[in-house]
């Protein structure tokens, strides 16, 4: 069994595909390109540079993939980008490669829903079961972790992080590191609590998200200061992994918390 591929489409001869993927009409594959088991690429489609696609990823019409970074210092380096399994990719949807001036790539886990006109710019790190609503917007070097949701025309500024389980309102800019679990909303956001709906859809327990709510308040609600805050909760509540996730991001953090 070969690859199906259309006729209108333009594959590199230095492009590997495995014989399951499918390629549509229009689309234009360029040198080094690696297409994994089970793929599909509907039409209109340009991937190019040292772009690694994991098993079973859609792409919809017009996405762009591993096109050279908005960075005005980038010369043509041998950069690249790697995508895992199962990921979706929407109409328009663009993610670039990396840059010299980060690690060289833009990662994308598995299982992530990236919708259309969502952009991923160059040396973001994306973990896995994320989704980016319509025309979510990464700067370079942006880091999201596991399990989030950043809803429409969300903007997020270089370096920022946004942690696992934390959701982002739509039409928001992102200034300063989303710690994990919380909401965030606002034109400069700022928190809006724990993210309960989405914990308990996650099958978080009771115990859980009780101890998330304390720390939480300790944190942001109380007149402390932060270092005294992460103390109070590192003595009562490290038998909680969660608790702990949280605290290890805040202090883990260069651009500043969102408040």
């Amino acid at each position: 069994m070969s690859a199906k591929i259309h006729k209108t489409a333009v594959i590199s001869p230095k492009a590997e595909l495995d014989d399951s993927v499918e390629v549509g009409p229009f689309c234009i594959i360029g040198d080094g390109v690696v297409l994994s088991k089970g793929c599909k690429l509907h039409s209109h489609i340009v991937i190019e540079g040292k772009t690694v696609l994991g098993k079973n990823c859609t792409v919809f019409p017009f996405a762009s993939i591993g096109l050279a970074p908005q960075d005005l210092k980038y010369k043509n380096e041998k950069t690249g980008v790697k995508i895992g399994n199962n990921n979706v990719i929407r109409e328009y949807a663009t993610v670039h490669r990396g840059s010299v001036s980060g690690a060289g790539i833009t990662e994308v886990g598995d299982s992530n829903f990236l919708m259309a006109y969502s952009h991923l710019a160059h040396d973001c790190r994306i973990g896995s079961n994320n989704i980016l609503a319509n025309a979510a917007t990464l700067a370079g070097h942006v880091t999201v972790q596991d399990y989030t949701f950043i809803g429409g025309l969300v903007a997020v500024h270089q370096n920022t992080r946004i942690g696992s389980y934390a959701m982002v309102g739509g039409f928001s800019g992102i200034g300063q590191d989303i710690p994990p679990f919380t909401m965030a909303s606002g034109s400069r956001a700022k928190l809006y609590g724990l993210n309960v709906i989405g914990l308990k859809r996650h099958g978080f327990s009771d115990e859980t998200v009780n101890k998330l709510k304390k720390a939480y308040k300790i944190l942001f609600r109380e007149k402390r200061t932060l270092q005294d805050a992460l103390r109070t909760i590192r003595n009562d509540y490290q038998d909680c992994k969660e608790v702990m996730m949280l605290v290890e991001f805040i202090e883990e953090n260069k651009r500043g918390i969102c408040r």
